[in-house]
């Protein structure tokens, strides 16, 4: 069976914490031939401008959408605003209880927050979110220094980069660590980066 994966997009996205799973899900189903189609969801089906500036097209509205199997969240300035929209949390309201995954990457978990998908799960998001995160009150458990959490069907990846770790886990779960491993080094994840930097709060 098929399985249909929504990225869910909206102005103010970071274009990583999408792009990069994106990037995983797309080789395996393309290239790999997994057994996964990846779909990118929206309000509207107009152009959606990134936090960054880049402007996406999406395949789906919220009323066209199918279901979906797995939801991925990403962060982004855009957060904010959307964990207010009363049209944004009814869809994932209504997509997620027959959902096998609920996902975020960075602060888009506060958006799974506003939708109540989190009450009395273990959470992480990007390390200058917590505090926010926090704040807005709720039954769940903030994991730091985290690069994804499993909670149940939930998984929350933290910042940006954060989000090829989780999907290439996902692949993983989804169909075996062989196939993750294959589409590891096709995308070439091997990171090795130029200048070492210090851990927050460390």
């Amino acid at each position: 069976m098929t399985l249909c994966l929504g990225i869910v997009l909206f102005d103010g996205v970071e274009e990583l914490d999408f792009a990069g799973p994106w990037e995983v899900l797309r080789y395996a189903e393309i290239s790999c031939g997994a057994d996964l189609r990846v779909r990118t969801v929206a309000e509207t089906v107009d152009p959606v401008t990134c936090s960054k500036g880049l402007r996406v097209l999406p395949d789906h509205d919220f009323g066209d959408a199918p279901p979906f199997d797995i939801i991925l969240v990403p962060g982004g300035k855009g957060t904010r605003r959307e964990r207010n929209n009363a049209t944004m949390l009814e869809f994932l309201q209504r997509q997620a209880p027959a959902a096998k995954w609920v996902t975020s990457v960075c602060t888009g978990v506060l958006v799974l927050l506003a939708a109540g998908l989190v009450e009395g799960e273990r959470v992480t998001t990007h390390w200058d979110a917590f505090d926010e995160l926090e704040a807005q009150g709720g039954a769940f458990e903030a994991v730091r220094d985290a690069r994804y959490v499993r909670d149940g069907k939930l998984v929350t990846a933290a910042g940006v980069s954060a989000g090829i770790d989780m999907s290439l886990w996902l692949l993983g779960e989804l169909f075996s660590p062989e196939l993750a491993r294959e589409v590891q080094k096709g995308i070439e994840y091997f990171p090795e980066p130029p200048y070492a930097a210090e851990r927050a709060g460390t």
